[in-house]
């Protein structure tokens, strides 16, 4: 237990952090996806 502690300290804000970016990068993925759906829609209406 007592090895334990330090390991999560040094090892846990790393974890945190790509936790943290993974969350925002997981947004922009959604809007990203939902123009790749909507641009056919598009293409037909300036056609």
């Amino acid at each position: 237990m007592d090895q334990l502690i330090p390991i999560i300290s040094q090892v846990g804000f790393p974890i945190v952090v790509t936790l943290y970016l993974l969350y925002r990068i997981e947004s922009k993925l959604d809007l990203v996806v939902q123009s790749i759906q909507t641009l056919p829609e598009r293409m037909k209406e300036r056609t």
